[in-house]
């Protein structure tokens, strides 16, 4: 049986909602949990999931504060039990500057992820310039996890290119999921 992936992520502007939706699209089945909204559903849903995909916008240069507070409600119940331990786990970000100190974001979640205990899965995409036959494609190179840029036209929110990259980032956590995932 294919347990559904978790994808809890916070969105200020509907960016990283919309980035977490093309993930859920690779990682299918998968479910979103919009932090705010949270229900117990929701927190068994994330006990019960084989990985978590973890999503936050970058703000001045880390996870937004509302994102640290669902880290830390997580963690309080979980962390001394390790009820996570060996669960996968993977992250994405988005922001407006090509760096915009995204990898500061991606590395929050990946520590909290290994303070839990889980194993973290990074993306693996090459796209241009180094692959030509890509464009679009992992526009900011990162290997950690997803990273993003808003669009210019705030009707699109992401780039085509960002939204294909999330798609294949959660098809790269399904296949790691089904194959390792507990």
């Amino acid at each position: 049986m294919t347990h559904p992936i978790a994808i809890p992520y916070f969105s200020g502007h509907g960016h990283t909602a919309r980035l977490a939706q093309a993930i859920a699209e690779g990682a299918a089945p998968a479910r979103l949990i919009d932090i705010e909204t949270m229900t117990q559903a929701d927190w068994d849903a994330l006990d019960a999931a084989p990985a978590i995909i973890f999503g936050s916008p970058t703000y001045m240069g880390s996870v937004a504060a509302r994102y640290v507070h669902f880290l830390e409600e997580a963690s309080d119940a979980r962390w001394t039990a390790q009820s996570w331990q060996n669960k996968l786990a993977g992250g994405f970000t988005i922001g407006t500057y090509p760096s915009g100190d995204k990898l500061s974001t991606l590395l929050r979640l990946s520590i909290f992820a290994a303070q839990m205990g889980m194993l973290w899965v990074g993306a693996t995409e090459i796209g241009a310039p180094v692959n030509p036959d890509r464009p679009g494609i992992d526009r900011d190179g990162s290997m950690l996890g997803l990273m993003a840029r808003s669009d210019p036209d705030k009707s699109r929110l992401i780039s085509d290119g960002d939204a294909e990259t999330a798609r294949l980032f959660g098809t790269r956590l399904r296949r790691a999921a089904d194959r390792w995932g507990r």
